[in-house]
C-alpha cells in the first residue's frame, strides 16, 4: 500500500477576495520562449551551436520578440552561441535576446561581456526564496534573501547604466511558488525600487512555478494577491514561467493570465526539467481555439515538429494536443459519424463559424489535412467508413448502405486491425464496382418511343451482357430507361426483384466528369436486399452498372435460378 501519510499537503493562500475566476482571457500575453536554456538543459544531449541557430531562427519565424537564449556565464556553448548571434546580425531589430545569471559580481559581469553589441537584451537574475530552500540549502532567513536580489539588481543597473544598449531588468524570486506571499512582495519590491522601475522603464517581474507545489487555482490566487499588492503596477510586467510536475502547466498558465499576469515564459511541446515546462503552443493554439489571436505564426504545425525533433531530437508525442499525429484522428464509431455529419453541415450551410463536433479547430487551419482524421479499426463504425469513402475518393454512400460497407470493413478489421484508406477502396471495388459475375452488363441501346405506339412505356431498351461469359442480349420497355432494364432483367432472371432506392451523383467535375450511381435492390422472393455501385461518364449507362453489381451481389445469376 501506498505510504501517503510520509507527504504532507502544501499550504494554500487564504485569498477569499480573488476576482480572477469571474475573468476571460482576451488576448494574447507577451511570450518568452525559454527553448534555448530551460528547455535545452533538460535534453539528454544538448544541443550544439549549429543546431541552437536553427531553433533560434524558428522561434524567430513563430514571432517571439523575447527569446531567453541561455546562460552564458555558466555555459561556453552557451557564450560562444550568443557571440555568434551577435556578430552574424542574426537578432533581429525588434527582438530582445534574454540571458540568465544568478546574483553573483563574476558572473554578472562576464553576462554583460556576452551581450556585448545587442542593441537591447534582457538581464535575468534570480535567487531562490521558498520557505524550503531558505531553510535546508541557503540557511538564511528573508531579509538576507532580499539583500541577495537587491545586490545582485544594484550590480545589473551599475553596468545597465555603461551598456551602449538597452538593458531591461527581469527579476525571479526562484520557487515562488514555495514562498509566503508576504515574504515575494518584500524582496520584488525592494528589487522594483532598486532598480527605479517606472512605466518608462519597466521591470519584469517573473512569477515561477518552479515546481508545481498546488492545483492551479491556488497559483492564480498567489498571482492576483501580489498584483494587488504591488506597489506602482504599471512599472511591472508581471510575468509567469510555470512548470509541468503536476500535469496542470498548461492551466496553471492560463488562470494566472485570468488573475492578470501580462507575460508567459514556456517552451515549444512543454519540453522542460522534469516533466516540462509549460507548453507555450498549447496555450496558444487554446486562445487560437475560442477566437483569439495567438499573435504567433503557428499555421504550420508539421514545419515547426520538425525543426524541433530535429535540434532537440525529442519525439512529440502523438497524443500531444493539437500537434500530435492521431490528435485528429478518430477511432470510435460515434466519433466518426458525428465528424462526418458535422462536416457535412458545415458545407450544406456554408457556415463561417467552424463546429465540428470533437474538433475543437480545423486541422487544416494549423497545416494538418483531412485525411488522418477518421482511421478504421475494429472500433469503427458506419460512419467513420462512410466518411472515409467521401473525404478521400468521392463516393458519398446512400445513408442505407453505410451499415452494408462498413460490415464488410470491419470484418476485415478484427483480423488484421487498422484498416487503411486504400484497402477499404479496393474491397469497394471488389465488393461493388467489379461485381460483374456471373451476368457483366456490356452495352445498352435506347429508344424513344414517343408517339410511336399506345403503350403506357415510353423507352425501348435494347441491353447487351454475358452470362458465365455467354454473350446474351435482351429487349424490353419501360418509363425511362432504368424501368425498361429492370423490366427485361427480371424476364431473363426469372427473378422478382424490385429497386428500393435510387441515388446518383457526379464523381468529379469537368469535361471527363464521371457519375456513381446506387441502387438498393430487394429480392422479392427470398427477402434478401442489397446495394450495387455503378461507375460510368454516363449517369445511364452507370445506374445500369448498379443494377447488375447488386443482380449480382444476390446471387440472382441465371444459372443459380
Amino acid at each position: 500500500m501506498l505510504n501517503y501519510k510520509r507527504y504532507g499537503r502544501n499550504p494554500v493562500i487564504r485569498y477569499p477576495e480573488r476576482q480572477w475566476p469571474a475573468n476571460e482571457i482576451q488576448k494574447a500575453p507577451v511570450w518568452c520562449s525559454v527553448d534555448l536554456r530551460d528547455g535545452n538543459q533538460a535534453l539528454i544531449e544538448p544541443m550544439i551551436v549549429e543546431e541552437k541557430m536553427q531553433l533560434f531562427q524558428l522561434l524567430v519565424q513563430l514571432g517571439f520578440k523575447e527569446i531567453e537564449i541561455g546562460f552564458p556565464a555558466a555555459s561556453q556553448i552557451e557564450f560562444d552561441f550568443l557571440r555568434q548571434l551577435v556578430e552574424r546580425k542574426m537578432i533581429p531589430e525588434d527582438v530582445k535576446v534574454q540571458v540568465l545569471t544568478q546574483c553573483r559580481e563574476e558572473l554578472i559581469d562576464r553576462t554583460f561581456e556576452a551581450i556585448e553589441g545587442c542593441k537591447q537584451a534582457v538581464v535575468h537574475i534570480y535567487n531562490s526564496t521558498s520557505t524550503l530552500q531558505r531553510d535546508v540549502v541557503f540557511k538564511m532567513n528573508p531579509e538576507e534573501i532580499k539583500e541577495i536580489a537587491v545586490k545582485g539588481t544594484r550590480m545589473v543597473k551599475e553596468r545597465a547604466a555603461k551598456f551602449p544598449g538597452k538593458i531591461f531588468l527581469e527579476y525571479s524570486p526562484e520557487s515562488f511558488t514555495g514562498t509566503e506571499v508576504e515574504v515575494a512582495l518584500d524582496i520584488c519590491t525592494a528589487v522594483q525600487e532598486t532598480w527605479g522601475a517606472s512605466k518608462e522603464n519597466p521591470i519584469i517581474i517573473n512569477l515561477p512555478s518552479t515546481v508545481e507545489m498546488n492545483t492551479p487555482n491556488v497559483y492564480a490566487d498567489q498571482i492576483e494577491w501580489m498584483i494587488r499588492h504591488f506597489k506602482n503596477r504599471e512599472s511591472i510586467i508581471v510575468s509567469v514561467h510555470p512548470h509541468n510536475d503536476r500535469g496542470t502547466g498548461v492551466a496553471a498558465a492560463e488562470l494566472a493570465l485570468m488573475a492578470g499576469a501580462d507575460r508567459v515564459e514556456g517552451t515549444l511541446f512543454g519540453n522542460g526539467e522534469r516533466t516540462g515546462n509549460v507548453d507555450i503552443l498549447t496555450i496558444a493554439y487554446n486562445m487560437f481555439s475560442q477566437g483569439i489571436n495567438p499573435e504567433l505564426h503557428i499555421e504550420k504545425v508539421n514545419e515547426i515538429i520538425e525543426v524541433y525533433e530535429r535540434c532537440c531530437k525529442l519525439p512529440v508525442h502523438p497524443r500531444h494536443p493539437y500537434a500530435g499525429k492521431l490528435v485528429f484522428t478518430a477511432f470510435s464509431g460515434s466519433h466518426q459519424d458525428a465528424i462526418n455529419k458535422g462536416v457535412q453541415a458545415m458545407r450544406e450551410k456554408e457556415q463561417k463559424i467552424w463546429q465540428v463536433p470533437y474538433l475543437p479547430i480545423d486541422p487544416a487551419d494549423i497545416g494538418r489535412v483531412y485525411e488522418p482524421i477518421v482511421r478504421i479499426n475494429s472500433q469503427s463504425g458506419k460512419g467513420g467508413v462512410a466518411f472515409i469513402m467521401d473525404s478521400y475518393f468521392g463516393f458519398k454512400l446512400p445513408k442505407g448502405m453505410h451499415k452494408e460497407f462498413a460490415t464488410v470493413i470491419q470484418n476485415i478489421s478484427e483480423k488484421q486491425g487498422e484498416v487503411s484508406p486504400e484497402e477499404i477502396m479496393e474491397h469497394f471495388k471488389i465488393q461493388y464496382l467489379e461485381q460483374k459475375e456471373p451476368i457483366h452488363f456490356r452495352k445498352l441501346r435506347t429508344e424513344d418511343l414517343g408517339g410511336e405506339t399506345d403503350s403506357q412505356f415510353d423507352t425501348r431498351v435494347t441491353v447487351t451482357y454475358t452470362d458465365h461469359g455467354i454473350e446474351k442480349l435482351y429487349q424490353a420497355v419501360g418509363n425511362g430507361p432504368i424501368d425498361a432494364v429492370l423490366r427485361g432483367l427480371k424476364e431473363e432472371l426469372k427473378a422478382e426483384i424490385k429497386i428500393l432506392d435510387y441515388e446518383e451523383h457526379a464523381l468529379t467535375s469537368g469535361s471527363n466528369s464521371q457519375a456513381a450511381a446506387y441502387i438498393h435492390l430487394l429480392d422479392v422472393e427470398e427477402g434478401k436486399v442489397t446495394y450495387g455501385v455503378g461507375l460510368s461518364s454516363n449517369i445511364t449507362r452507370a445506374s445500369v452498372r448498379a443494377i447488375f453489381s447488386a443482380v449480382n451481389r444476390l446471387g440472382l445469376g441465371s444459372s443459380t435460378k
